[in-house]
């Protein structure tokens, strides 16, 4: 089997053994499970708010578990480890089968949610939200939330610091889904931070501390503005000094003695007596038009004149 395939195998057996304890194990408060394969057999971690009903008279109870995990899942030799649940107001499992409970009770859902995560925050935890979905109250379905405290929903903490659990409340007008998330007290969060009042640096960080003392940073400061400003200026000077290149000489007088050359060479000036000669002949033409449009005027006018004479 691939790697992939055996993954998936793996999930869906550990999803079928959770229901399976659920169901066998509801009324002794059934608080999650942890799995894990060794070479003796399947080690099975069971979390319960009442061990004594996990385990039964005499044990009858947990070998009956027992034998029903070989034979519908077919473990080789599964040895049930049950744990007490220290605080189960803290487990979002238990507190989830509890709500589910309470709303098939006929608990109306605002009070047994505000109940339940006011629990939760007295308990000590950091936050706590509580998400109510399906038929509440009519009809029609609709989502509900309850928040208190701090909640991450995303990343790495979301993860592996918060603690979640479902639960199913089967009513009348059709199932109810109830998700609860708690982050335990003490839980160490990637963005907290703490504030020591009255320490000494040089407990806390005393690498730095000797660092600062070895460069002198004291002595500097306290040392006269004029020999500081004389070292930068040395300094500056010493950068100059290092930045400009070298130039030859030689080479500098000979380009300047070439440039020198090019410079007494004559410039060539242009012609300027055809210029002059088109002017003129331009000049020439222009008045020739304007005498020719004066005596067409005065010839027009001329014959206006006689014209009115002889209407007259």
């Amino acid at each position: 089997m691939a790697d992939e395939h055996q993954f998936i195998e793996n999930g869906l057996q550990r999803s079928q053994i959770d229901e399976f304890f659920e169901e066998e194990l509801g009324r002794a408060g059934y608080g999650g499970m942890e799995v894990a394969k060794t070479p003796m057999g399947t080690q099975i971690v069971l979390k319960a708010e009442k061990p004594g009903m996990v385990i039964g008279k005499g044990g009858e109870n947990i070998r009956k578990v027992t034998t029903a995990l070989e034979e519908k899942f077919n473990l080789e030799d599964p040895q049930i480890d049950v744990q007490e649940v220290d605080e189960p107001d803290l487990n979002a499992r238990i507190v989830a089968d509890r709500l589910a409970n309470a709303l098939e009770r006929g608990w109306y859902f605002r009070k047994a949610g505000h109940t339940t995560i006011d629990r939760i925050m007295e308990s000590g935890a950091l936050g706590a939200e509580i998400v109510l979905s399906g038929k509440v109250t009519g009809a029609r379905s609709r989502v509900e939330k309850f928040n208190r405290g701090y909640i991450k929903h995303n990343g790495e903490p979301a993860e592996e610091i918060v603690d979640e659990g479902q639960g199913v409340a089967v009513m009348k007008l059709g199932t109810i889904g109830v998700t609860v998330k708690i982050i335990p007290p003490n839980a160490e969060l990637p963005d907290d931070f703490q504030i020591h009042e009255d320490m000494d640096p040089e407990e806390l960080v005393p690498d730095a501390v000797e660092a600062n003392e070895a460069e002198g940073v004291e002595e500097l400061l306290e040392g006269e503005p004029e020999e500081a400003e004389a070292a930068e200026e040395g300094a500056e000077a010493a950068e100059d000094e290092a930045v400009e290149p070298e130039v030859d000489e030689e080479v500098v007088e000979e380009v300047l003695e070439e440039e020198l050359e090019d410079d007494d060479e004559p410039v060539e000036t242009p012609d300027e007596s055809p210029i002059e000669e088109d002017l003129d002949e331009l000049e020439e033409d222009v008045e020739a038009e304007a005498e020719e449009l004066v005596a067409e005027m005065e010839d027009d006018d001329s014959e206006a004149a006689d014209d009115e004479e002889g209407d007259a």
